[in-house]
């Protein structure tokens, strides 16, 4: 599961990659300084491992948090869906992500270059979202004229696909996001083959000035309007405050976040935003050995998320000993849970919760 960031030139994408992932990511105050893709592995935060973690500590245990990849692409310029700039690279990178953390500038830096004049982080929005809703229109025009031919031999599901991708198209034509566009579950998957870039659940992450922070959406309405129109989630975060932040050990980061004067949750709230965008929950395991966060789809079974864990265990699935993390962050431990009669046996087809705990009993 990756998550793409992209944006205009120099809007911090790269400076913002570099902080999260620590991944070393090549930065330059000019355009398409990125041009080919970096990836990053970054953990989520979540208070709930960490209690687990220490519930369960006795000196030996282990932490391992749940993580989301995100991968730098190169910035976009007008013109993208005709090859302008380093637009087909950009394209086939955001086709192979499962999201798009799309950055937009709100800082004021004048040391730091634009390619449009002045501020205007809704314009360099549309510009983005232009691009990608012409490349899908191209795109569509080329399938359809494929289908067309198969339909005309009444082949049924040529012609199912036809009439979804007349809603699609007709969607993108008055300048709409396809992922905005409702679609039922078999519409959806008669086109998933096709990847459509504007059908990639989106993320807007505001960098602005670390000063803007408190009163961003006070002081930014049409912006914070504009999101809502679309039905996408949003991020604000200084790109600035992060960077110096970067090396601080954990008590001083907390320090440094205190002398800011506000509740200042950055990257954090970028990565859960980022988690929840790729539609995941948490489930987790705790012993002596480890306390682990582990990523799955929502929806998933017992017996796949077995799998996560080692195909053996779900190749040999004979039951999900289950509670709830609530129960046993109010009880303090597994023993109180189990007494108390709030440890439940799941089979392989219950639909894992997030924050469920498990241990899962297996025979192979």
């Amino acid at each position: 599961m990756e998550i793409g960031i992209v944006g205009l030139p120099n809007v911090g994408k790269s400076t913002i990659f570099n902080v999260l992932t620590k991944a070393g990511a090549q930065v330059a105050n000019y355009e398409f300084c990125t041009i080919d893709p970096n990836v990053g592995v970054v953990n989520v935060p979540d208070e709930r491992l960490d209690f687990i973690f220490n519930a369960y500590n006795n000196g030996s245990t282990k932490r391992t948090p749940a993580t989301v990849r995100f991968v730098d692409i190169a910035g976009l310029v007008k013109g993208a869906s005709k090859g302008e700039g380093l637009g087909n690279k950009f394209l086939a990178n955001i086709r192979e992500v499962d999201a798009v953390a799309q950055i937009v500038r709100v800082f004021s830096d004048p040391n730091v270059a634009r390619s449009s004049g002045k501020l205007n982080p809704i314009g360099d929005i549309e510009i983005i979202n232009t691009e990608l809703m012409l490349a899908d229109l191209e795109n569509i025009a080329n399938i359809a004229e494929k289908l067309d031919r198969m339909a005309r031999g009444n082949d049924k599901d040529a012609i199912k696909k036809l009439a979804v991708l007349e809603k699609v198209k007709k969607w993108l034509e008055l300048g709409k996001m396809a992922f905005t566009l409702e679609l039922t579950k078999d519409e959806k998957e008669d086109i998933k083959q096709y990847e459509f870039l504007t059908m990639k659940p989106m993320l807007y992450v505001f960098n602005t000035d670390e000063d803007k922070i408190e009163s961003f959406d006070k002081d930014n309405p049409e912006l914070i309007k504009f999101t809502e129109s679309q039905n996408t989630e949003h991020a604000i975060i200084s790109a600035k405050i992060e960077a110096e932040m970067a090396d601080l050990p954990a008590e001083e980061k907390k320090e440094f976040i205190k002398e800011l004067g506000f509740d200042y949750r950055g990257f954090d709230e970028f990565i859960r935003h980022a988690y929840h965008l790729l539609n995941l929950v948490t489930f987790f395991t705790g012993g002596e050995k480890e306390a682990r966060a582990w990523p799955i789809r929502k929806g998933t079974s017992a017996e796949a998320a077995a799998g996560e864990i080692h195909s053996d265990i779900q190749r040999g699935f004979i039951k999900a000993e289950i509670m709830k993390y609530s129960d046993f962050y109010n009880l303090k431990s597994e023993l109180k849970v189990k007494e108390a009669g709030l440890m439940r046996s799941e089979g392989r087809d219950y639909i894992m919760q997030d924050g469920d705990i498990v241990y899962f009993k297996f025979n192979v």
